[in-house]
Formats: structure tokens, sequence, C-alpha cells
């Protein structure tokens, strides 16, 4: 096999030894090659229960909802272990986790092998292997989902038990390898982390400092929720902000706006983006994904902005924009958003609960300031080209690559 050899060139003799054994099971127990299915003849999906804030309580029993770790705890389980778990929703729809003991899954579904026919390790890393088709099928105008019946006609390859075992042991191998690897690594990574947000909270805190004027949000802005329609006018019009913009970057060009929307030209102004405005995710399963900020740094032709978002309009000139970005950001203001959210089924938040939130009025020349130093400090952190993030991709996508090979089988002739 092609793996063995890569494997050899890159591993030596873990690589030879490992490979040589199977290969030889693949050519003794699949000669003829491996029969693919259709995943929804080998799994069944089956969603979660809802949950309300009255029905958590203190407890050890993860809620896996549509984040990448748990949204909360509970004392009650509804999948008792060696369960696959896939997000419905939210910033992280289409993650898939595993989870070797109880949980309560809530805004999610599981994937559990029908019969005997596949390993539950090895469903997980195949899962994996297609989690960026399973992101493709995202669907919905603003917050995204995944729905298990969109997953049912990916083509899943089932060779023999005990081949599905020996890669599942190759796998979970080199997954513990990689973690041990990339763990030092991490660490580094989450003390700079810390560190920059460490500055960053103290260069824009101001609670304690005299002479410093401060306005209520109010004052500073207006506050606009955004526009919903129908699935059938997306993929195409207008550039729109969306909730996962908005989510996963603190600020906003052009070319990062992938989402397009049919719209009349009234649609347009009344749900204008414009440069300079401030957005926050407005609505989510979870609390700590509201009142996540960005702001649109370009002028975009035409742009809009999502029902799952809220723009915030400045009124004056007397804010920065990327200024908005980091202050909005900070430890001691996020706290205030989450606490004067809502939480029923869903967590909510608007205008009028943010309306009273104090920020600071410095001179222009003293926020840009603040800016050039909080861009080197997050350049650090986040920049996967360079440094540590680049040694973790790297890890990454080493695993990644072994992976999709050992995934990949001659089809059988049916």
């Amino acid at each position: 096999m092609i793996i063995a050899q890569l494997l050899m060139r890159r591993n030596g003799c873990w690589g030879c030894i490992i490979m040589n054994k199977l290969e030889n099971l693949i050519q003794r127990l699949c000669p003829d090659g491996v029969e693919y299915k259709n995943l929804g003849e080998v799994v069944a999906f089956n969603r979660g229960t809802a949950i309300t804030q009255k029905d958590i309580q203190s407890g050890d029993i993860p809620v896996i909802a549509g984040g990448q770790k748990p949204a909360y705890y509970c004392n009650t389980s509804n999948r008792e272990g060696q369960t696959i778990v896939i997000a419905g929703s939210g910033a992280y729809a289409g993650f898939v986790s595993f989870w070797d003991k109880p949980i309560f899954v809530s805004d999610a579904f599981s994937v559990d092998a029908k019969s005997d026919v596949l390993v539950t390790r090895y469903l997980y890393h195949f899962l994996l292997n297609e989690q960026s088709n399973i992101y493709a099928k995202k669907k919905g105008s603003g917050v995204p989902h995944v729905y298990g019946k969109d997953l049912a006609n990916i083509k899943i390859p089932v060779p023999h038990i005990e081949v599905q075992r020996e890669i599942v042991r190759i796998l979970d191998n080199f997954t513990e390898l990689t973690a041990e690897l990339t763990a030092e690594l991490t660490a580094e990574l989450t003390a700079r982390k810390k560190q920059y947000e460490y500055y960053r909270d103290e260069l824009l805190d101001y609670t304690e400092k005299r002479n410093i004027k401060f306005k209520p949000v109010l004052e500073l802005f207006d506050f606009k929720n955004g526009l919903n329609k129908g699935k059938e006018f997306f993929g195409k019009g207008v550039p729109i902000v969306n909730f996962t913009d908005v989510f996963k970057n603190r600020w906003l060009t052009g070319d990062m706006l992938k989402g397009r929307v049919d719209l009349s030209q009234l649609e347009v102004e009344r749900y204008s983006a414009k440069r300079g405005d401030v957005f926050f995710t407005r609505t989510s399963e979870t609390q700590e994904e509201i009142g996540m900020v960005s702001v649109l740094l370009d002028k975009v032709e035409n742009c809009v902005f999502s029902g799952f978002v809220l723009r915030a309009r400045p009124k004056t000139e007397l804010l920065l924009a990327k200024f908005c970005s980091y202050f909005f950001s900070t430890t001691q203001v996020r706290k205030q958003i989450i606490q004067k959210s809502t939480f029923t089924t869903r967590a909510l938040t608007s205008g009028p609960k943010l309306s009273s939130i104090l920020v600071p009025i410095l001179p222009l020349e003293e926020q840009q300031r603040i800016v050039d130093i909080l861009d080197k400090f997050h350049s650090l952190v986040t920049d996967i080209s360079q440094g540590i993030p680049a040694e973790i991709e790297a890890r990454k996508k080493q695993y990644e690559y072994y992976r999709d090979k050992l995934l990949t089988f001659k089809q059988k002739a049916v």
C-alpha cells in the first residue's frame, strides 16, 4: 500500500510494522475490496431532548448542545456512554465529539450504529474525516443548523470488523501521541491568550481611573434587529453579515462575508450594514455565545445583516471601530452582557438590555494607541501562519492526513 510506504518514510519501523499488519488484514479479509453503504443504512440519528434553565441543576453530567464543550452540567443523562454526538445548531453546528461516559444530549443528535457491522470508534474517526462535508450541509439563514437526515446519503466504507478495529487502534494511538506532542504547545498558547486578555482588560479598565468621562451605550449607538427571510432567499444576492461571521471574528472585511441573500432595494436600505457598524450576536443556545462583538471595517456595497445579529450604529464620531471591538470583548463587559441577557429555551439580548453599559470616552489618539498595542497581541495569538498556532495546526493536519488515507479503500464491485 502507498500508505505503508509513507508511514515507513515518516515514522520508520513503527510505520512499517503497523501498516504491514493492516495491509495483511485487508488482503485476507477484504480481498475483493470494501463495500460502501449510505450512512443512513448503518446508523440511526437520534435527536437530543430540549432542556431549559430550570432543568439545569448542579451535577457532573455534561449537557451537550451546540458548542464544542459542554454547555452546562446536570444530574440526569439520556445517553450512557460510547456516544458520538454532532452539534445541531449554533456557531459550531456540525462539530463531532465522542463521549465515553454518560451525557445529556440537548440541542444536538447522537449517531448510533444500528448493528455489529460498525465499530463505534471507527464511525467516529470516519465522521471526523467527513466533517468538512458535514459543515457544507449546514442550513439556516442566521444561526446554522445540521440535521441527521441531511447526512444519511454520505457514503461510508464498511470493511471487515477486524480491519475497523485495527484502524481504530492505529488512529487512537496516533491521536494520543498527537495530544501529547501538542499539549505543551497548547499550554503555551493558552498562556499567551491569557496574557493577551489580561493586558486587554487592564488597558481598557477605567473603573478606578479619575478624569475619564463615560457615556452609556444608549447615547452612543442606535440599535436594530436584523432581517429574517425564508431559506429560499439565501445563496445569491447581496452580502450579509451572519451570526457565524460575528461570533468568530472581532472585526470584518468585505472579503470575509461569504453569505448572500436576495432582497428588495427597500430591504437593503432598512437592514443596511455600513462601515463602522458594531454587531452583537443576539440569540443562541447558550449565554456564552450571546453578545459576541464584531465591527465592519470596510465599505461593502448593499451589505445587510441577519436577524440573529444585533446592529449598533454609532451616533457620534467619538469612538474608533476597532476600539469598540476590543472594549466590548473585555472580560468585565462580557460579564455585563451575559448578566443582562435572558434565558428560557434560548439566550437573548437586545439594545435596551445593553443600553446602560458605560463606555469610556478617550481621545482618538489614545484609542488608536491602545488599538495598535492590542493588534500586535492579537496577531501573535491568532495568526495561524506563524508561531505556536502554526505548530498546533501542523500536528492536526498530520493526524488528518493519515486518518484520511487509512479510511480510503478500493471499492468492492457490486
